[in-house]
């Protein structure tokens, strides 16, 4: 009926609603582009297990302190040296988790969304604390192997007008290439969240977590596993509960149904702090 009102056939209505807006093409990642990419994983490897990411560390940690230790001749300053080397290999073997279903302290982090539970994933952080940069590398595991690394960088030595996705954006594709920009709705303004770049051998992700963190993440994937997980994590999702009282507000056509506010007041008045 309102095609024919507008003058438009049906067939034509129905033709324009099958119109799909086209893909932009994917980026193409260069030879040279993808070989500094592929960089960001630094000495590990998709696929290593936990203890060969451990055994890494711990070797870049006793490199690091032998040099501090070499540079002193006060035993005291060495042993002080030995013992903070060897509390910074445990604070790595400690942040190991496996995500089972029960709740941990990164369900609500900067990574919260990197992960999912029931799913056999686990992680293991390392707080790199090197020359002022202040940055952690989260290394992701799925049965046992390690798929992603996601590295946190804090905007603690940038100038407050570098504080902005533009100049991250304007950093990495001038490092590796132009990335493929993608956006999200935020307040009815589209806004750029993160920038990637995929080859058949990784996944990298530059993404902006300044506003509530304070930092600029990069991510590096496996794309296999990263295909595996999605569907793997849509299976176990648990079912979304229906809220009764916001379906009462936006619900104008079942008004039998309708709870009575005032039945949930007592909760409401402890939210928002009412007498």
């Amino acid at each position: 009926m309102v095609a024919m009102v507008l003058g438009v056939s049906h067939a034509d209505a129905k033709g324009k609603r099958k119109k799909k807006k086209k893909k932009a093409p994917a980026l193409k990642v260069s030879a040279e582009n993808a070989k500094a990419l592929s960089q960001l994983k630094g000495p590990f490897k998709f696929g290593m297990s936990k203890n060969r990411v451990l055994k890494i560390l711990a070797k870049q940690i006793r490199e690091k302190y032998a040099e501090k230790i070499k540079e002193t001749d006060d035993v005291y300053q060495q042993d002080k040296l030995r013992r903070r080397q060897k509390k910074e290999i445990s604070r790595i073997k400690k942040s190991f988790v496996a995500f089972k279903g029960k709740k941990t302290g990164w369900d609500v982090s900067i990574i919260d969304d990197e992960f999912a539970h029931r799913t056999d994933e686990s992680m293991m952080v390392y707080w790199e604390n090197v020359g002022g940069k202040d940055q952690r590398r989260f290394f992701f595991f799925y049965d046992g192997r390690l798929w992603k690394m996601f590295i946190a960088l804090s905007d603690k030595m940038l100038k407050p007008s570098q504080r902005e996705f533009s100049y991250f954006q304007t950093i990495m594709e001038k490092r590796y290439g132009m990335g493929k920009v993608h956006n999200e709705v935020k307040r009815g303004v589209e806004v750029p969240t993160h920038i990637s770049w995929s080859t058949s051998k990784f996944r990298v992700r530059a993404i902006d977590k300044l506003q509530f963190y304070g930092n600029f993440c990069l991510s590096i994937a496996d794309p296999g596993t990263e295909d595996t997980l999605r569907e793997l994590r849509k299976s176990v999702a648990p079912v979304k509960k229906k809220n009764k009282i916001i379906e009462a507000v936006i619900s104008k056509d079942d008004a039998e149904d309708t709870p009575d506010l005032n039945d949930n007041k007592g909760a409401l008045d402890g939210i928002i702090g009412t007498d």
